[in-house]
């Protein structure tokens, strides 16, 4: 049976109330807030509750929002910046005792209700604290082990609770988390065999650091609309 979109968030609306914030969506998908604490509890309900029957989770993702909304190229002029963010290697944060913005990384769960034909997405932002940390939801969707734990790989988000919680897209001796947008694009280290040690081993990476520009948009003669051929002009 499939349902009215509108039909759903009403039910959700009536339901939890307050527990949860409707994001406005320009593609109209049901986006729900939810705060850290109160994002397992409201999985249970929704898993078990007849009247949503969200039977699976289909993916969790990582967001970092560092640097979210502001500009980074300049299209109608040449700029000195370039891809400096991926060549910039800004130390990885390790210490426990620093802080985040309260908003800065986000976890996102994409679920499914088969019985009523909807889709449906939460997003739970992580607070200030580092590393970041939200509860798992294996406990109620076992799909999400090997998704929170590609997000814990990834963006260093910590799932409580993850009965296996370890990295599973970089190797065991990798230091920092590549998705985090303070991490240079370059990396850090790279891997090599070396034939002295018999093994593949690690070394400060060697790609040289130098600044690119994006294309920029040049106001002359070639686009201009007037001085281009027609078709059919001898």
């Amino acid at each position: 049976m499939t349902i009215p979109l509108e039909t759903f968030a009403a039910r959700i609306d009536t339901r939890f109330g307050e527990q949860v914030t409707r994001i406005a969506s320009i593609c109209d998908e049901l986006t729900y807030e939810v705060s850290k604490d109160e994002v397992l509890q409201l999985a249970l309900a929704l898993r078990d509750e007849s009247e949503f029957a969200v039977d699976q989770l289909i993916d969790v993702c990582g967001v970092d929002y560092l640097t979210y909304g502001e500009d980074e190229w300049k299209t109608n002029s040449a700029t000195d910046s370039g891809y400096s963010r991926g060549v910039e290697r800004k130390p990885v944060i390790l210490d426990e005792s620093d802080t985040f913005d309260a908003r800065r990384f986000a976890v996102v769960y994409h679920l499914l209700s088969l019985a009523n034909n909807v889709r449906l997405r939460l997003r739970v932002y992580t607070g200030e604290s580092n590393p970041p940390v939200v509860p798992s939801l294996v406990p109620v969707w076992n799909s999400a082990n090997w998704f929170e734990r590609e997000a814990f790989d990834m963006f260093g988000v910590l799932f409580e609770g993850h009965p296996d919680l370890r990295r599973i897209m970089t190797d065991y001796g990798f230091i920092g988390h590549p998705f985090r947008k303070d991490f240079p694009l370059s990396g850090n280290v790279e891997v090599i065999y070396d034939a002295d040690k018999g093994r593949v081993a690690y070394q400060p990476v060697s790609i040289e650091e130098r600044t690119l520009v994006p294309r920029v948009i040049r106001d002359d003669n070639r686009y201009s609309t007037d001085l281009k051929d027609v078709a059919g002009d001898g």
